[in-house]
């Protein structure tokens, strides 16, 4: 097979392992007890809560409202009763909880009153991203960032959608499922994806270890001359942005900068489904599907998942574990989260479940640096992942920032390849945690220097206009007593 494109640099060939449930459908699960709804599944701001405990809330209803610019609302996933507000755990490695709603799910499923629905091409497309926004859509390729935002025509001028369609996640074939049996809702996605951000054609990037996907989707498109597929190898970190930006178009994203400065706009497979069903039916974001796989579980399947369903009940559904697995993923092996407990829930972001067992872990020992170069070789943003954690490690910031940290999209090719098994991109992870603490630190600092010093200004005109009024009120006596003397005399 030909392909036409560029390639990136850099990158990794892991091994797929993605047999075990491309092929097989969909499958719906039920609903559990409970499920659990953490306020920030998406960038930015943590959304507000506008429901209370003891409330009864209905499938789609809105529990927390969008916090600024970027953020995103949350809704019940399923009818039932808020039986709790307060801290829940999260899918993060270091088990900490964060704010969250408890509903209890009553079992009925009931819907809410969905909006009126209107032919999305009749409205403009202020108000589609508007309905986007509210429907609380975010990238489920696993950025997570809010899905509206990209698609305000006021900020950015692209000309080109690219819907990433390559997973290529070791063991992740929730996309490849998506694409091969929601193939014309993705291609709806798509056109209004275009429509509302301006782009005149789609390209959907798949790589060629899809060949069920890429058969469903050229399909799909073919009454559609502005859209169309490209195959690209199956190659990691291909379904990065800027690495499939280039390997599809030839251009570079550049340093520092972002897809829309070189006219393209990116949305996963998933996300234009997600938008066709806000936009067609009035559905918010509620579900999404999940690849639960590894050698520990018993039947690995693709499910529909309720958001906030906790990971126990997913695994519970593909037949449970055969023993006690040596990790437990959200996401998958490259980039996703360690977690230590089942009783972490499903959010948006969460493509893959994965149950590994210790062949599929490999070798934790490490070693001291060896200097070998692989890492260097294997980045596909061109950067020194070893200089990079050597000043990481020292929490030497700054240092990590000259050599790049910015620009590492944390793939974690560099922690597959090193031999002395460093795991690189935890350092990483760790650098951009505490870079952005410091930024935030900083900028409340700046803010309270500003509110100072514009107390001092206003305290200070305060001063000089008492001191020239009671100059005046000083002038003003004088001038009458000197009138009143005057007058005597």
């Amino acid at each position: 097979m030909m392909f036409n494109f560029s390639f990136f640099r850099g990158g990794v060939h892991p091994e797929g392992h993605k047999q075990y449930t491309a092929e097989i459908p969909i499958a719906s699960l039920g609903i559990p007890e409970h499920l659990y709804l953490p306020l920030r599944q998406h960038a930015g701001a943590a959304a507000e809560v506008i429901v209370k405990p003891g409330m009864r809330v209905k499938k789609g209803q809105l529990l927390a409202t969008a916090a600024g610019s970027v953020s995103a609302p949350v809704h019940a996933p399923s009818s039932g009763t808020i039986v709790a507000l307060g801290d829940i755990q999260v899918p993060h490695p270091s088990g900490l909880t964060a704010p969250g709603i408890v509903l209890q799910c009553d079992g009925e499923d009931q819907w809410c009153e969905l909006p009126e629905i209107e032919d999305p091409f009749n409205l403009a497309p202020e108000v589609l991203a508007r309905k986007i926004a509210e429907s609380g859509i975010v990238g489920l390729g696993g950025a997570v960032f809010p899905a509206a935002v990209k698609l305000d025509k006021s900020r950015e001028k692209v000309d080109l959608l690219i819907l990433n369609g390559s997973e290529c996640e070791p063991y992740l074939t929730a996309d490849d499922r998506v694409m091969q049996e929601y193939a014309e809702a993705v291609v709806d996605g798509a056109r209004l994806i275009q429509y509302i951000s301006g782009a005149r054609s789609t390209i959907i990037g798949i790589e060629d270890n899809k060949p069920a996907a890429i058969a469903a989707m050229t399909d799909a498109c073919n009454s559609h001359s502005d859209i169309r597929v490209k195959v690209v190898p199956a190659r990691y970190p291909m379904g990065s942005a800027k690495q499939l930006i280039q390997a599809v178009t030839g251009r570079e994203v550049p340093a520092g900068g972002r897809s829309s400065d070189i006219g393209v706009i990116m949305h996963n497979v998933a996300t234009a489904r997600a938008i066709s069903m806000a936009l067609r039916e009035g559905k918010p974001l509620i579900s999404r599907i999940v690849t639960v796989a590894g050698g520990h579980i018993n039947h690995p399947s693709n499910v529909n998942a309720l958001i906030g369903t906790p990971a126990r009940f997913l695994i519970d559904a593909c037949g449970g574990l055969t023993t006690e697995p040596e990790r437990i993923l959200i996401g998958g092996p490259m980039m996703g989260h360690i977690i230590h407990s089942l009783d972490v829930p499903v959010i948006k972001g969460a493509s893959g479940l994965l149950a590994l067992t210790r062949n599929e872990v490999g070798n934790t020992d490490t070693m001291e640096c060896i200097r070998c170069g692989r890492c260097v070789s294997a980045c596909p943003m061109g950067l020194m992942p070893n200089a990079m954690a050597q000043h990481s490690q020292n929490n030497d910031l700054d240092g990590a920032q000259d050599y790049g940290l910015g620009d590492c999209i944390l793939c974690g090719s560099c922690s597959y390849v090193c031999p002395a098994h460093i795991p690189l991109v935890h350092h990483f992870q760790y650098a951009k945690g505490a870079l952005s603490q410091r930024q935030n630190e900083q900028k409340k600092l700046d803010l309270t220097r500003q509110l100072s010093d514009a107390k001092a200004a206003r305290q200070q005109q305060e001063a000089e206009a008492k001191a020239a009024a009671k100059a005046a009120k000083a002038a003003k006596r004088k001038s009458k007593s000197s009138h009143t003397e005057e007058g005597t005399a």
